[in-house]
C-alpha cells in the first residue's frame, strides 16, 4: 500500500499548493491556465488511445461495444451522479463560497483522470505481488504536478479525488494475486484503449465542448476483462469454430 499512500499525499498536496496559487491569479490567467489543462487532458487521452489502437494484435470492434455496454450499465446505475451527490455533500458540509467551479467537478474530474489508466492498474497489481511500488512513485509525480494545475482551476475539490485513488488502487493492491493471472496484455491494451477514450472526452466537458457524462461511461472499462476472462474465450473459440 505505500505506493498508494505516497500517490493521495502526492494528489493532496498538490491540490492545496494548486489552490493557493490559485487565490493570486487574476481570472484571465486562471481561464488560460484552465485551457492549458483541458487541451493537455485531450492530448492524453487521444495519443494513448492511438497509441494502443496501432498494435495489430487491438480489437478493431470491441472498445466500440466496450463504450456502448458499459454506458448503458454505468446509465442505468447513475454512476455520474453519485459521485456528484458524493462531491456536492462534502461541499455542503466545507460550507464553501465556489463562484467559479464546484467542488464536486473537481472531485469527479480528478477522480477519472487519475483512476482511468494503465499506470493505475499495472502499479498496483506491481506494489501486491512484488512490494515494488517504482510505477506508483512515477504514477505520485505525475498526479502531483497534475493536481497542482487542475486545483489551480478547479479548486480545492481536486484534492478529494485521493479518496477514489486510495480505494481503487488500495483495492487492487490488496487483490493483486487473484487479479494478476487474468490480467493478460490483450486485456490491458484493451483497456487502455477505453481509458484514453475516457480521458479524451473528460478534455471535451472541461472545453464545454459537449457535456459528457464520463461517469457513467466508467463500467466501459471492465467489458475487456470480461471479454478476456478464459471461459468467456472458451466460449467463444467454440462459437467461431462451430460456425466454421
Amino acid at each position: 500500500m505505500l505506493g498508494t499512500i505516497v500517490n493521495v499525499l502526492a494528489i493532496f498536496f498538490g491540490s492545496l499548493l494548486g489552490t493557493v496559487m490559485r487565490k493570486g491569479f487574476k481570472e484571465e490567467y486562471k481561464e488560460i491556465i484552465f485551457n492549458g489543462v483541458s487541451l493537455s487532458v485531450l492530448f492524453v487521452g487521444i495519443s494513448g488511445t492511438i497509441a494502443n489502437m496501432i498494435d495489430p494484435a487491438s480489437h478493431p470492434v470491441l472498445f466500440i461495444i466496450s463504450l456502448l455496454v458499459g454506458g448503458l450499465l454505468g446509465q442505468y446505475l447513475d454512476i455520474e451522479g453519485k459521485l456528484e451527490k458524493f462531491g456536492n455533500l462534502i461541499e455542503n458540509k466545507m460550507r464553501k463560497d465556489t463562484k467559479e467551479r464546484s467542488i464536486s467537478q473537481g472531485f469527479v474530474t480528478a477522480s477519472l483522470i487519475f483512476c482511468v489508466g494503465t499506470m493505475a492498474i499495472m502499479g498496483s497489481l506491481e506494489s501486491g505481488l512484488q512490494g515494488v511500488h517504482k510505477t506508483l512513485f512515477a504514477k505520485a509525480v505525475l498526479d502531483g504536478v497534475i493536481s497542482i494545475v487542475l486545483s489551480a482551476s478547479l479548486g480545492i475539490g481536486v484534492a478529494l479525488s485521493g479518496i477514489s485513488v486510495l480505494l481503487y488502487q488500495g483495492i487492487l493492491t490488496i487483490l493483486a494475486q487473484w487479479i494478476e493471472p487474468f490480467m493478460t496484455e490483450d486485456m490491458i491494451r484493451e483497456i487502455s484503449i477505453v481509458g484514453g477514450i475516457l480521458i479524451f472526452a473528460i478534455g471535451l466537458n472541461l472545453m464545454e465542448v459537449k457535456k459528457i457524462k464520463v461517469g457513467n461511461l466508467l463500467p466501459a472499462v471492465l467489458i475487456p476483462v470480461i471479454y478476456y476472462l478464459p471461459f468467456i474465450q472458451y466460449i467463444l473459440n467454440n462459437i467461431s469454430n462451430y460456425l466454421k
